[in-house]
């Protein structure tokens, strides 16, 4: 009998593992939804921005002038490659003026420096008093000249 109860108890114990109880588990539990969070959308990245640097415009290069026989401040200025107009010659005498005594007398040698590019007040001012002068003579230096030299 020691041995039949040890085969039903090993019977009973194998049953049970092989084939589980009787009586059926309750069926599991459904698993919940899984709600995955929504994906961060990154912001599309800023272009690089180009970092262009711009040198600033060289100042032009003034026209050096050597006076010649028979040149005046009104040919020089009325001449294409300098001014092309000879109511600009104030321009010159006021540019300068540390070597010109009296506009109205230059002398062969002399060497000008000439402003290539001046503004345009500067243009206007000198037109105005290249027309408006008045009377001069060779040798003296006209009041006009003087205030014009001031301004």
């Amino acid at each position: 009998m020691k041995i039949s109860r040890l085969n039903f108890t090993l019977g009973l114990l194998l049953g049970f593992i092989l084939g589980g109880c009787a009586t059926t588990p309750p069926p599991a539990p459904e698993p919940e939804p899984v709600v995955m969070p929504e994906p961060e959308v990154m912001p599309e990245p800023e272009p690089e921005q180009e970092v262009v640097m711009v040198a600033p415009e060289p100042e032009p290069e003034p026209i050096i002038f050597t006076v010649s026989q028979g040149d005046t401040l009104w040919s020089i200025a009325g001449k294409g490659y300098i001014y092309g107009d000879s109511f600009r010659w104030p321009l010159i005498y006021k540019e300068n003026s540390s070597q010109i005594i009296d506009a109205d007398l230059i002398y062969p040698g002399q060497v000008f420096m000439i402003d290539s590019d001046p503004d345009m007040d500067e243009i206007d001012a000198a037109i105005r008093h290249a027309k408006t002068r008045g009377p001069w003579s060779l040798g003296v230096v006209e009041d006009s000249d003087r205030a014009y030299l001031a301004q």
